[in-house]
């Protein structure tokens, strides 16, 4: 019963992030199946765009995306938290600012990169356009974000829903061109995303006005707070995002199937993921609450399910990519060679998927305890120190290619889960002594 009672409450906040989490993924998903459609190597460009793009906006979303946890913490601690909607306002603006400033910073470095010399312009192209959308995404996931502290999930995942159709038209008008709409390919893909991410921000803005009482107030706690939690957690995920995309950007100079290929991957990884992410985003902020109101057996409780429940979900979605491997490749593409890439690393992925799932979870939980900088450390040492040594090793001394890069990614995450579970399990251990001796 108790189990009953803490999966429960876990998923009556995951079920909504998980719709939004899905579709949010989705609208890449129609970016890269519009891209595939379009022609390889508008897929190969908008591949290498958003491989180094999304390296460098994951800085400010993972900052942005301890406001959940920290607020909950604030809550549990019996303080108000609506008084937070403006700081966090302001940290999304001056953090979209910086990241739009470096993504213009770096266009002219493109052509240095040594990729094939008719993918340059459109991937400048694409940079180009990225650089404005910033603060649209940034105001999406602060609105998100708070609003998820107060457990309020269903509209805002709902709203990402509704933003695939938008995104998926605006995608075949923009890149094909309709009527006296000119054909913009690689271009019209990064417009898209811009119009799609400033309707979501905007609307999710407003709708914050709509539930939570909210009033100006200066916090320079709080603001300590989001970088103490905060940045810990966007160096984390810069260092997984940098760990897959140098995948794309390495084997693209070799050829721009392979960036393509790594995109398909990733991409079908990525729709998984989803889930265990928002089990990951839930129990952060069930931890977080009960960190907060100092409940240490909840807390133990709702973190060993928030595992549970995220393994055995990713575990059921490994067998499923495991046993149709083709026919989910051959949703993005019909290019024979790139489906012959594609589906041995898919393989691969199916043992990584699962540890994925765990790490998401044990993610959270440490989000949910402010404890973010095993989260980072822990992913330096397996994804820098581990996965991209032993990558070049296996796929460009041995010649295994992309293969050889999943190979070592599939040790990493091993090594992570392992590194973040003992730090886990001692943590808890030190809570229970602590306990003890208060009593």
């Amino acid at each position: 019963m108790i189990k009953k009672f803490y999966t429960r409450d876990i998923l009556n906040i995951a079920l909504p992030i998980i719709m939004g989490n899905l579709g949010f993924i989705l609208i890449g998903v129609g970016d890269v199946i519009v891209a595939g459609r379009h022609s390889t190597d508008t897929l190969a460009a908008v591949s290498l765009a958003t491989a180094i793009i999304n390296c460098i906006m994951m800085f400010g979303i993972g900052i942005l995306i301890s406001i959940s946890p920290i607020l909950s913490n604030y809550r549990g601690e019996g303080n108000e938290a609506e008084k937070y909607f403006y700081p966090s306002l302001k940290s999304a603006a001056w953090l979209s600012l910086i990241a739009s400033a470096a993504i213009a910073a770096f266009i002219p470095f493109v052509g240095r990169l040594g990729f094939e010399s008719h993918l340059v312009p459109l991937i400048k192209s694409y940079f180009w356009i990225t650089a404005f959308s910033t603060f649209g995404a940034y105001l999406h996931c602060m609105a998100k974000e708070f609003l998820q502290a107060f457990e309020i999930v269903v509209f805002p995942n709902i709203l990402t829903v509704v933003c695939i159709f938008i995104n998926v038209g605006l995608n075949f008008l923009l890149a094909f061109g309709y009527g006296p709409i000119p054909e913009m390919g690689t271009a019209g893909l990064a417009l898209a995303s811009l119009i799609t991410r400033y309707f979501m921000g905007f609307v999710l803005f407003c709708y914050c006005f709509k539930k939570v009482k909210i009033r100006h107030y200066k916090a320079k706690g709080y603001y300590r707070d989001m970088l103490r939690v905060g940045l810990p957690t966007s160096l984390a995920v810069m260092i997984e995002f940098i760990g897959f995309n140098a995948i794309t950007v390495i084997l693209g100079r070799i050829s721009g199937v392979y960036a393509a290929a790594q995109n398909i991957v990733c991409t079908l990884t990525s729709v998984s993921f989803m889930v265990p992410l928002a089990i990951g985003n839930a129990t952060a902020v069930k931890v977080g609450f009960a960190n907060g109101a100092k409940y240490y057996k909840s807390l133990k409780n709702y973190a060993f399910t928030g595992i549970a429940m995220a393994v055995a979900f990713m575990a059921c979605s490994a067998i499923i990519v495991g046993l149709f491997p083709e026919f989910l490749i051959k949703l993005f593409t019909n290019d024979l060679e790139l489906i012959k890439v594609c589906i041995p690393v898919v393989h691969m992925l199916c043992v990584f998927q699962v540890f994925d799932g765990m790490q998401a979870a044990l993610a959270g939980i440490f989000k949910g305890l402010k404890q973010t900088n095993v989260v980072m450390v822990s992913n330096f040492i397996a994804f820098w120190l581990i996965s991209l040594p032993l990558g070049c090793f296996l796929g460009l001394k041995l010649k295994l290619n992309l293969l050889g890069f999943w190979y070592s990614m599939a040790v990493a995450i091993i090594v992570l889960c392992s590194i973040m579970f003992v730090t886990m399990l001692r943590k808890f251990k030190k809570m229970e002594v602590s306990c003890r001796t208060s009593l």
